[in-house]
């Protein structure tokens, strides 16, 4: 399992306990420059030339869980705030005018990412927000005393040249799940994790050991990372050791499933990894020292693991009682401790998530609805709802989370993702509704229209999504009058659109069937 306002009302507020922030920055104990334009961003590029300080720019969004994870931890903590001085820190949040644009000038595409940049804007490294504050801080802090591109660092790797301790870790540390291709591209990230897993230096077991459980998560099941006797042998030994399990809780929490496919010799779910890493597993959900969100994702990667000899969209699956009787201790006293709103967005939307994995369907759903008035970001909650009811069969019940949810949602780019959900839905569960089907994409087209960004970044690929989904629905002429009426209406939209950046193209080619060949 991968658990990756502006203003809000009195009641809502008190209902979240003290947020820690000031409204629309990641947090206030660090002077955030809010960034939304290229000037925004060149001003900050000016500053830290002139103040010969590198640039960190944090990409995320209001509603996104690990964002929220990130200000209720890292963000958060004095050390941080102390790091913060050495650099100029620079938040880009998705739904502000302008932000998609810069998404694509940096190549952050997935919410959260932090890129740190040198003063004269080279790309240094990218950190892993799913990674514990302390190993973020120690990242930060060597790649500000001494940090080179990570792309430098990877070339010198492979070529068979010496790096130093520092930078064999920061290549096992770098955030390569989101990359967006600035060093390697997607389909060739987990060969090439296996690679300097290969070279790093054998005195150096903590590093190569991570570079290798990278590679596992990475590769997909796709065979390309080769696990033979001896690789096999180093994970279980590392899950074995509660001090090293300790030391990667971030990879085991997140993807032990995936770890134990990737592994395995036979059948996932008989492999002798699995007790093994059950073990570990248990005492990263109860280790205190570690967030509520990692210790869920510890107790959601168990569930994960008794889930493996059942099929992947099962709804009703056999799990022991005591990690059913656990799964929901753990969730209940999360969500009634929790004080700080930020951590309730990222943790009860994964314990909701875990609840439903567990085959809890009413408890997941209890859970949410408790929730959505303390939520800043309902309609995240919404949407899950949504996905438990269509799960289940109960495709009416689904449509109503999913309008729901798309009409609390709020800013530009969350609107199209949220809309392009909801359509989507429509024409999955009720193709025949077409009066609902061309309004609600007749809203979003008109609303692409009044956003300068639609045609970038995460807006264009919802816009792109929506297009192909309208294309499928019309498969063979049987909705052509709505098409017709629906392609007028965007050529009003492409009409205005800037043709200097393919924005006109773009636009145009939403509603065209897709060609092969």
């Amino acid at each position: 399992m991968k658990l990756r306002l502006a203003a809000c009302c009195l009641a809502v507020c008190l209902a979240w306990g003290t947020a820690a922030a000031a409204p629309g920055l990641p947090s206030k104990n660090v002077a955030w420059v809010a960034a939304a334009a290229d000037a925004d961003v060149d001003r900050a590029f000016a500053r830290a030339r002139a103040e010969n300080k590198p640039v960190l720019l944090y990409w995320g969004a209001t509603w996104c869980p690990p964002c929220n994870q990130l200000k209720a931890t890292l963000f958060n903590r004095q050390d941080f705030a102390l790091q913060a001085r050495e650099f100029v820190a620079v938040h880009v949040d998705g739904d502000r005018p302008g932000a998609q644009k810069l998404g694509q000038r940096f190549g952050v595409s997935a919410y959260p990412t932090m890129v740190l940049f040198s003063p004269d804007a080279r790309e240094i490294t990218r950190l892993p927000g799913e990674a514990e504050p302390e190993q973020v801080l120690a990242l930060l802090q060597q790649a500000l005393a001494a940090g080179r591109p990570v792309k430098a660092l990877v070339a010198d790797a492979t070529a068979g040249r010496p790096l130093s301790a520092n930078e064999w870790r920061a290549l096992a540390f770098y955030a390569w799940d989101v990359d967006d291709g600035r060093v390697v591209a997607p389909a060739e990230r987990a060969a090439l994790l296996a690679k300097l897993a290969a070279a790093a230096p054998a005195a150096d077991d903590e590093t190569a050991t991570r570079l290798w459980l990278k590679a596992l998560v990475a590769d997909e099941g796709q065979g390309r990372v080769k696990a033979d006797a001896a690789l096999r042998e180093r994970v279980r030994r590392v899950a074995a050791d509660p001090a090293l399990a300790r030391r990667h809780a971030d990879v085991f929490a997140g993807s032990a499933a995936d770890l134990v496919r990737a592994l395995a010799e036979g059948a996932p779910d008989k492999s002798p990894l699995v007790p093994v890493f059950d073990g570990a597993l248990q005492r990263l959900a109860a280790d205190a020292t570690l967030s509520r969100a990692d210790r869920l994702g510890a107790l959601g990667s168990r569930v994960e693991l008794a889930r493996l000899g059942s099929p992947e969209q099962a709804v009703k699956v056999e799990l022991p009682a005591a990690l059913r009787q656990a799964v929901r201790e753990q969730v209940a006293r999360d969500d009634r401790e929790i004080s700080d709103g930020y951590e309730r967005q990222a943790v009860i939307t994964g314990g909701a998530y875990v609840l439903a994995r567990a085959g809890l369907w009413d408890e997941s759903d209890a859970l949410l609805k408790a929730n959505l008035a303390k939520s800043h970001s309902p309609y995240y909650l919404m949407s899950q709802l949504g996905g438990n009811a269509r799960k289940l069969g109960r495709n009416d019940e689904a449509l109503g989370w999913y309008r729901q949810a798309f009409e609390k949602s709020e800013g530009p780019a969350t609107r199209l993702q949220w809309g392009g959900g909801y359509l989507a839905a429509l024409v999955d569960l009720a193709p025949n509704d077409g009066a609902r089907i061309e309004s609600t994409a007749a809203t979003l087209i008109d609303e692409a229209g009044r956003d300068a960004g639609a045609f970038q970044g995460r807006s264009v690929r919802s816009l792109q999504r929506v297009g192909s989904k309208l294309v499928a629905w019309n498969d063979g002429g049987r909705h052509a009058a709505a098409m017709k009426r629906l392609q007028a209406r965007l050529d009003g939209v492409c009409r205005k659109a800037p043709a200097a950046d393919g924005a006109r193209d773009t636009c145009r080619a939403l509603l065209k069937p897709r060609t092969t060949g």
